[in-house]
């Protein structure tokens, strides 16, 4: 095999092999109304803990213009940062293109899809509270993106 023809396979087998990675890539979306608090808190949580076993995406119904800055300060305290993360609209693609779709607290403005699990985490929406009234919110998030991250991952993969 010439290698040029070597080149060319290499270049078609890296094409070819990045949509079956994507499609074997579980995705989660954490959909709160403002995507300021809550979701971003679950997000991070589970990037931090599942790692790039997990596609982790957040979104909200109803966008704030930034992240809530106790919910930043609240994580960081757990040594994770979401300071440059940022409110985004829910989209019709995210959610269809997820496995599971956690809700906290958007009602029936979040989209339906078959085939996409849904979950629904009623949490404290933390807006407006200072950082001592969101640590318990935190915490709750916490020990349910763990749980998640138990159900979803088994112990030899983390």
């Amino acid at each position: 095999m010439s290698g040029e023809t070597a080149a060319e396979l290499a270049v078609l087998f890296k094409a070819l092999a990045a949509p079956v990675r994507l499609r074997l890539l579980a995705s989660r979306v954490f959909v709160c109304v403002h995507n300021a608090g809550r979701s971003q808190m679950a997000a991070g949580f589970l990037a931090h803990l599942a790692g790039d076993a997990i596609e982790v995406r957040s979104a909200g119904s109803a966008p704030a213009e930034t992240i809530n800055p106790s919910a930043v300060a609240a994580m960081a305290e757990l040594g994770i940062d979401i300071a440059d993360q940022s409110p985004k609209i829910l989209t019709y693609d995210a959610v269809e293109t997820s496995d599971v779709v956690i809700t906290m607290g958007c009602g029936d403005t979040c989209p339906w899809y078959p085939g996409v699990s849904y979950r629904d985490w009623v949490l404290e929406d933390p807006a407006g509270k200072g950082v001592d009234a969101v640590r318990p919110i935190r915490d709750e998030i916490k020990s349910r993106v763990e749980a998640l991250v138990a159900e979803l991952l088994p112990q030899t993969t983390r």
